[in-house]
Parts: structure tokens; C-alpha cells; sequence
């Protein structure tokens, strides 16, 4: 088991890392839309939301030398279950066409109040 602090992406706000491989799997941590610069929450929609965190997803799959292509499965979590569609519109956009298996839940409340939380775990190709 590896443990990976990527400094691109957004500094962990608690006792977690961005990351951890253990045989052909990486476990990323859930990704808000913070800005890694400076850590704050960005967008002021749901889409811009979800856009923020799909770009730190990328950050920290891109520190491993993978990409969205290479995630097996999602977990979206929700501040408000009536954002599912636009948040999904813009899954899909950036995923253009790959369906990694996915669960996508309400929460009373993200970190930082947060709108969106997108975990995910991804297989590394030896």
C-alpha cells in the first residue's frame, strides 16, 4: 500500500491523503470544489460545482499517471438530490462516453458546504 499527497491538487482539510494504490486499485479521496490556491469553494451552481471537482479528480488521477478513462467506480454525494441533473450533465460531459459503475447520494451537508463530493477509485494497467 501506497500513500500519495499530490501537490497539485487541493491540501487535504483533515487526516487524509489524496490517495492510495494497493495492488492494481487507487483509492482517491473525496474531492470538493476547492480551489487549490486558495482553498476556498468555487462555482455558484451545481454545474460549476461539479466541474471544480472533476478538475481535482483529475489533478490527483493525473499524479498517478492515470486518467477519467481509467475509473471503475464513483460515488457522488449531494447537498440536494435536486441537483442530480445538472450535476450529471456534466458527468457526462467530461467522461465523454466511459460509465464506470456509480452511486450518487443526498447528504444533509458536504465539507465546506460544499454543493458536491465525488470519490472514486480508479485501476492502474501495469
Amino acid at each position: 500500500m501506497k500513500v500519495h499527497f499530490i501537490d497539485d491538487a487541493p491540501a487535504a482539510i483533515g487526516p487524509y491523503c489524496h490517495a492510495i494504490t494497493t495492488g492494481t486499485l487507487a483509492f482517491l479521496s473525496g474531492q470538493t470544489p476547492l480551489d487549490p490556491e486558495t482553498m476556498q469553494i468555487v462555482g455558484e451552481n451545481i454545474g460549476e460545482q461539479t466541474e471544480r471537482v472533476l478538475d481535482n479528480i483529475e489533478v490527483v488521477l493525473s499524479g498517478l499517471g492515470l486518467t477519467l478513462q481509467d475509473v471503475v467506480k464513483c460515488t457522488v454525494f449531494l447537498k440536494d438530490m435536486n441537483d442530480f441533473k445538472g450535476m450529471n450533465t456534466v458527468y457526462a460531459r467530461r467522461f465523454a462516453g466511459h460509465t464506470p459503475t456509480r452511486s450518487a447520494i443526498a447528504v444533509r451537508q458536504n465539507p465546506m458546504d460544499a454543493m458536491v463530493e465525488i470519490e472514486c477509485i480508479a485501476e492502474m494497467v501495469a
